[in-house]
């Protein structure tokens, strides 16, 4: 996946993250929405731009990809930031905490509904052809606000609840950051399945089964080689099963 710079980005508002390069922030206020502004503008703002919204309670970002391979396989990017977002977790979370992905965006810390990845790509555009850009985006829940009322929703949880030693949001999107730089390198390197294998790794363990990425990011589910169950990424993508829509958050 390209990640090279193509236009000039605008800052409306600076917060301090450390970024590697080629990475350019663009950061919104509490109010804003990281992956519908990344999405709107994604053309201008060219690959490697990470957009970042202010919040206290929600590590909310999103960033523009440029692929250089038809849409049908270059989806399968979403796989490669979710190796990201699983990676930049592991490393403040506490000593054997189990983190898990629901396939294929949601992400679980102790059995409890952290948040999860979500995925774009333009309107109308040819499944052959390779598309003008792409864009990840992700909500982490960091706080819980109302932690007094937390046992009212024993499905879901917080960094914090769940002794994360750093919960900031700026922490968790630099880390997520360099594990993209690192996940995109190895799929140029190695080809595409290393990050299968390690996205795989992340999901909630099936026993009995072996699971498969195809190049259309499809999940095969294969028992005694005999494939049982496809799981199609398409119409999995276009309606994100972590996400609360009235808060642009992780679901409770």
């Amino acid at each position: 996946m390209q990640r090279e710079r193509r236009s000039r980005i605008h800052k409306p508002y600076a917060r301090t993250l450390d970024l590697p390069p080629p990475f350019r922030l663009v950061v919104l206020r509490e109010v804003g929405d990281a992956f519908a502004h990344a999405c709107a503008h994604a053309a201008e703002l060219g690959a490697g731009t990470l957009v970042f919204v202010g919040r206290f309670d929600v590590a909310e970002f999103a960033v523009v990809l440029e692929p250089d391979e038809p849409l049908a396989s270059a989806r399968r990017a979403f796989y490669a930031c979710m190796v990201a977002l699983g990676d930049a977790l592991l490393a403040p979370a506490p000593p054997e905490k189990p983190i898990v992905i629901e396939w294929p965006d949601a992400v679980y810390v102790d059995r409890g509904l952290i948040g999860g990845g979500r995925f774009a790509w333009p309107d109308h555009a040819d499944e052959r052809a390779v598309p003008d850009w792409l864009v990840f985006g992700a909500a982490i829940r960091t706080v819980s606000l109302g932690r007094e009322k937390s046992g009212l929703y024993p499905l879901s949880t917080a960094l914090e609840d769940e002794s994360f030693g750093d919960v900031s949001s700026e922490r968790l999107v630099e880390g997520f950051t360099r594990h993209l730089m690192a996940a995109l390198d190895r799929w140029r390197e190695g080809g595409f399945i290393p990050i299968a294998k390690e996205y795989i790794s992340k999901l909630r363990p099936e026993g009995g089964v072996r699971r498969d990425i195809a190049e259309n990011g499809d999940l095969g589910v294969r028992r005694a080689g005999e494939l049982i169950e496809c799981r199609r990424l398409l119409p999995a993508l276009k309606v994100p099963s972590w996400l609360d829509l009235s808060t642009g958050g992780p679901r409770l």
